[in-house]
């Protein structure tokens, strides 16, 4: 970790709003190319489509000619209905963050953990299903395979109470090595 911090310093923030409208976008930007994530986040915005209230009130029309797919569709409308206080959030401990979220139909464990690291400023906190960070991780430690989920979630409980800076200097790692972006 110290050859990545090393080589990748200073690591950058990457800080976001927190939010329904934060959520949204992370659902929007689910299972698709940066590119097609940014095109329908912005057919969304001009839309007024990052309020709950907004959302609850769109005909499905409206959500499909923003370029959301019926699961998307389901996924937001669901946010919208799931009363999250995010005040209240900010300041829950981080399991009861994630907790929170993955109750959320559309939402699951790796985008409650960007979340929390990416709106909430968490540092303790690391998306151990990322594909980048894991293969971050093989090229850094030299292994022969990605490790899994759990093999990532493991090693990265050594990096507490700072796993959050860790994923950084892995992305950041990630990045060095490959060119790409790693989380979204």
């Amino acid at each position: 970790m110290a050859r990545a911090v090393a080589l990748c310093a200073p690591l950058p923030l990457r800080r976001r709003e927190d939010g329904f409208a934060a959520l949204a976008s992370a659902i929007v930007s689910q299972q698709v190319s940066t590119a097609s994530a940014a095109a329908i986040w912005a057919r969304c915005e001009g839309a007024g489509l990052t309020e709950a209230d907004a959302v609850r009130c769109a005909a499905d029309d409206i959500l499909r000619q923003a370029g959301l797919s019926r699961p998307k569709q389901r996924y937001l409308r669901a946010l919208a209905e799931a009363g999250i206080d995010y005040e209240v959030l900010r300041r829950a401990p981080d399991e009861e963050v994630i907790a929170t979220l993955v109750a959320v139909p559309g939402i699951g464990r790796w985008t409650a953990e960007i979340y929390a690291m990416f709106s909430l400023g968490r540092r303790d906190v690391f998306a151990a299903g990322d594909l980048a960070l894991q293969e971050a991780a093989r090229r850094l430690y030299g292994l022969e395979r990605r490790p899994t989920e759990r093999e990532l979630r493991e090693r990265a409980q050594a990096w507490s109470p700072w796993a959050s800076v860790a994923a950084r200097a892995l992305w950041a790692y990630y990045r060095l090595e490959t060119g790409r972006e790693g989380a979204a």
